[in-house]
């Protein structure tokens, strides 16, 4: 047994850093200030404070730095068009993600894998119109980054000048070094993403989870530091024990964002359409729905239908009022009744 935790232990002795375990408190840094139920209502015709209120510099990858330095947690969320990049940015998002995953909650195909380039900056331009402060990451699609540097470098500028979006990220570990090096140098900032590949899953048999067992754990460990070293400014760490992740936390000297990676990392990233409940397909393990939005979106069409059945709506108040001289001399002019 002592034999089969050598290579992890090595790895570890060579690169854990003895720096304190990320603070869970986030008092000092949040956006969502909580009511003192001690402290006398506010006066009258005082109008409450809101998140959207409150007024946000724009992040920059200097934001993330200083949040990681601090350990206070990088709130991350993705984003798929408009009205939910303006969700995320108005509740204090730090990083919002244009993931691939929009190919499957947004646009119905069954693998993250059909959707294209055009697709993403598509997409990317409506988050970005919707995003005044958080720092606009997006996924580099199946296929544009694979074959060589020059193409990574070729489509993650259209993604940049087209979309408009800060950065890219892009799927793999240490084979993917020499691609990320090559966009970095051009001044590509990259995010890394490392574990369970949704671009990959059919080579990986399916979504699974990695780093169960030594060997595999001690490759995501070489996976991160190869990324590192090549320049990724963050990296994601999805489907893996927390364990694991948080040991990777330790090692390397850029954030981890996980999903599905225990809470030791130095932030979070959920699918919004899964945390909200609209994507109902199928949910991860790792996805905490914080509300029923596809359950509560059939009731409210469900009701319009029923009302426009029943002839109920649209009521009065709906509709835009006519003088009546005005309505009588159209009446006159038609011959109706």
């Amino acid at each position: 047994m002592a034999s089969l935790r050598r290579p992890v232990l090595s790895l570890s002795r060579q690169c854990l850093r003895q720096r304190p375990c990320i603070q869970h408190s986030i008092r000092s840094y949040s956006f969502h200030p909580s009511p003192d139920p001690a402290a006398a209502p506010a006066s009258s015709g005082t109008k409450p404070t809101v998140i959207a209120d409150i007024p946000r510099p724009k992040a920059t990858l200097h934001t993330l730095r200083q949040l990681y330095k601090k350990k206070i947690p990088i709130a991350t969320i993705t984003a798929h068009d408009f009205p939910s990049a303006l969700a995320a940015d108005q509740t204090g998002t730090d990083l919002i993600l244009i993931g691939d995953s929009l190919a499957m909650v947004a646009l119905g195909y069954t693998s993250t894998n059909q959707v294209t380039l055009e697709d993403m900056i598509h997409h990317s331009k409506a988050v970005v119109r919707g995003t005044k402060s958080a720092y606009v990451v997006a996924d580099l699609p199946f296929g544009t980054y694979e074959a060589s540097p020059e193409d990574a470098v070729r489509n993650a500028v259209r993604l940049i000048r087209e979309g408009g979006v800060e950065a890219v990220k892009l799927e793999g570990g240490k084979e993917m070094a020499v691609t990320i090096e090559r966009l970095t140098r051009v001044g590509i900032p990259v995010l890394g993403h490392i574990g369970l590949l949704p671009q990959r899953q059919a080579a990986l048999g399916g979504f699974r989870v990695q780093g169960k067992t030594t060997a595999s754990a001690a490759q995501l460990l070489e996976d991160a530091l190869a990324l590192e070293k090549a320049g990724c400014f963050a990296i994601v760490l999805e489907a893996m024990p927390a364990e694991v992740a948080e040991i990777i936390t330790k090692c390397i000297t850029v954030p981890t964002i996980g999903i599905g990676a225990g809470s030791a990392c130095s932030g979070q990233v959920l699918v919004q359409l899964d945390m909200l409940g609209a994507f109902e397909r199928f949910v991860p393990k790792f996805v905490k729905q914080y509300e029923s939005i596809g359950v509560k979106t059939r009731q409210a069409i469900g009701k319009y239908v029923e009302e426009v059945k029943a002839r109920s709506f649209p009521a009065v108040e709906h509709t835009y009022p006519i003088k009546a001289e005005e309505l009588e001399k159209f009446k006159a002019k038609v011959g109706s009744d």
